[in-house]
């Protein structure tokens, strides 16, 4: 007597050929899926890192000074001299130095100017042609950060702003009151006298020390 189960009825090899190839598809998808996660989060990992700021570097001297005059004498010099024989030990601010390429000037330079511990002023003959080099020195007195100045073929007596200066319309009579405030700070500040015709001064070496001893070990 014939069994009254019915038996469950085969499916055709085409369709089970059907079957597996929509699982392979949908498991490439998955993978594909998983994979593009992945991608996606490290590279939202690697944006956040990105986009977090620097730490900002830390500075104990600032130099200010007009580059037409002393770029390739006085201030590589001083810098040389604090950076590298003291060991790292005193860190520099020279605008031609430290900025890299991308760095906004302006932020850059006002940023030195708050981190340093001290400002070294090298005063020359073109010094008051630049509206950077006296923006940089009202801000350095301003923040009363401890001023060296350097006087570079020129007399404590001759840091005078002059007339075609103060004739001039790029700058508001607010901040010619603050070139002259600055420029009186100097005037009555001890400083180091260079003479130009000399690459080497003995007086840097003290100013070497004196920055060394200072310095955090």
């Amino acid at each position: 007597m014939a069994s009254s189960s019915a038996l469950p009825p085969q499916r055709s090899s085409a369709v089970i050929n059907d079957d597996c190839d929509i699982a392979s598809r949908l498991n490439a998808s998955a993978e594909a899926a998983m994979g593009n996660a992945e991608i996606a989060a490290r590279w939202a990992t690697r944006r956040v890192d990105d986009e977090r700021p620097a730490a900002p570097k830390k500075y104990d001297v600032f130099i200010n000074h007009r580059r037409v005059d002393t770029k390739h004498n006085v201030a590589r010099l001083l810098y040389d001299r604090l950076e590298h024989l003291s060991g790292g030990r005193v860190r520099c601010f020279l605008d031609n130095k430290s900025m890299r390429p991308g760095d906004r000037l302006h932020e850059s330079i006002n940023e030195g100017i708050r981190q340093c511990r001290v400002a070294v002023a090298i005063f020359s003959p073109r010094y008051f042609d630049s509206d950077f080099c006296l923006h940089e020195f009202a801000n350095i007195v301003e923040l009363r950060k401890l001023l060296i100045p350097i006087f570079y073929g020129i007399k404590p007596s001759e840091l005078i702003l002059p007339q075609e200066v103060v004739d001039s319309q790029t700058f508001m009579p607010r901040d010619i009151d603050r070139f002259r405030f600055a420029l009186k700070e100097a005037k009555y500040t001890v400083g180091l006298t260079h003479d130009p015709a000399k690459e080497y001064v003995p007086s840097y070496l003290q100013l070497h020390l004196q920055f060394s001893m200072h310095a955090p070990h």
